[in-house]
């Protein structure tokens, strides 16, 4: 086998596979032009094919000659509603929509990994999955549904394993660690409700800006007097909505925000505590608060054998010199669901260059990224699978 090889002979429509779907995106559980085109691709290299996994998810099975274990890779499928302000050839065609978090970049490279694997089938002894999942940007997410649909079973799936681009990482680099990687990502709505008047009369009225305030400043003394400083938390308010004019107090507010922890038990306690906080709060002030707490996926937690087991395979593909153990992110990820079922591990894989202008984080409007990364997430899966499956 010459790996490196064959994918630089595949590059070129890997490269158009990613522009398309850059140009084309689509938001979660409505990704119907992408979920057809992986599918068309995955039944062109003759595997076997699973459509509308969780409404818009796909699964491609590759069998080997021989029997053996069988092994998940997954990529992510959805875009952001974001403006894409990026001036190139493969800008967004759908208004308001951007692959602004790399997930074209994951469907490329794991479909030109398809692609590789199926030219060395006769040799694989075992079984590999394709899952290609919806609406990871759009909690409660496309991970749960797709396992709850059975991708994990018939056959049973022994390892599950998947990258993501990273633009903090320069391109040639790859970085994984063991446990923890990115955290539970909840969200939360607080609803004043006051009563509203004319902001000359303010004692007629119950203010519920006055209120929101209040409760605001009250919530940021829970991560500074709650928790333990040692605990990686973030409790921060996002939004705050109320009122359409400089002269009248509003009936109500709305306040967002979100909560990131590692861990579960502390998430459960912080909820009930923003609802009693607020709950008081406003009827101190004489109006009323209603809280909407929504838990989000779990904590991303890597097992520590498979954590070891990619970073071998990364110093084997860009050198040891160019593995990091990076610290865990606050941000979430639903693959966390697969890792709750199986043991794997995700790693993290440099697609940032500085020098072309591809350093913008993701979820910016201005977000690109060196698209040699996906050479090296191609060979990535590639060796994973085979040092598994051979």
């Amino acid at each position: 086998m010459n790996i490196k090889e064959d994918i630089q002979k595949i590059m070129p429509e890997v490269i158009n596979i990613r522009r398309d779907i850059h140009m084309y995106p689509e938001l979660g559980f409505q990704e119907f032009r992408t979920s057809q085109l992986i599918a068309s691709y995955l039944e062109n290299l003759e595997l076997e094919v699973r459509k509308n996994i969780a409404q818009t998810g796909v699964l491609g099975i590759l069998r080997g000659k021989e029997e053996g274990k069988t092994i998940l890779l997954r990529a992510d499928i959805d875009a952001l509603p974001l403006e894409e302000l990026n001036d190139v050839p493969y800008k967004s065609k759908n208004k308001g929509i951007m692959h602004a978090c790399g997930h074209d970049g994951h469907i490329a490279i794991l479909l030109g990994t398809a692609k590789i694997l199926a030219k060395y089938k006769d040799q694989i002894k075992g079984i590999v999955k394709f899952a290609f999942q919806p609406a990871e940007e759009l909690p409660p997410g496309g991970a749960e549904p797709m396992i709850k649909e059975g991708i994990l079973e018939n056959p049973y799936v022994d390892k599950v394993y998947a990258l993501h681009l990273a633009n903090h990482l320069k391109v040639g680099k790859i970085a994984v660690r063991k446990g923890f990687f990115c955290a539970q990502a909840d969200a939360f709505t607080i609803k004043v409700k006051g009563r509203g008047g004319h902001g000359s009369t303010p004692d007629k009225c119950i203010d519920p800006i006055i209120i929101s305030t209040h409760i605001v400043q009250a919530l940021q003394e829970i991560p500074s007097r709650e928790i333990d400083p040692h605990t990686p938390f973030v409790l921060s308010i996002c939004k705050i909505q109320s009122g359409n004019t400089f002269n009248v107090i509003p009936e109500d507010a709305e306040i967002e925000g979100t909560v990131r922890t590692f861990d579960k038990n502390l998430a459960e306690t912080i909820s009930k505590r923003i609802e009693t906080i607020s709950k008081n709060i406003a009827e101190a002030f004489r109006g009323k608060a209603e809280i909407e707490y929504q838990f989000g996926y779990p904590p991303g937690k890597n097992d520590e054998k498979e954590a070891e087991f990619v970073k071998k395979i990364a110093e084997e593909v860009v050198g040891k010199e160019n593995v990091i153990e990076d610290k865990p992110s606050m941000g979430g990820e639903d693959f966390s669901y697969f890792l709750e079922e199986r043991p794997g591990a995700m790693f993290w894989l440099g697609s940032g260059n500085e020098e072309k202008g591809l350093n913008h984080p993701h979820h910016s409007p201005y977000f690109d990224f060196d698209e040699s990364a996906m050479a090296i997430g191609i060979e990535m899966f590639v060796r994973i699978v085979l040092e598994n499956l051979l």
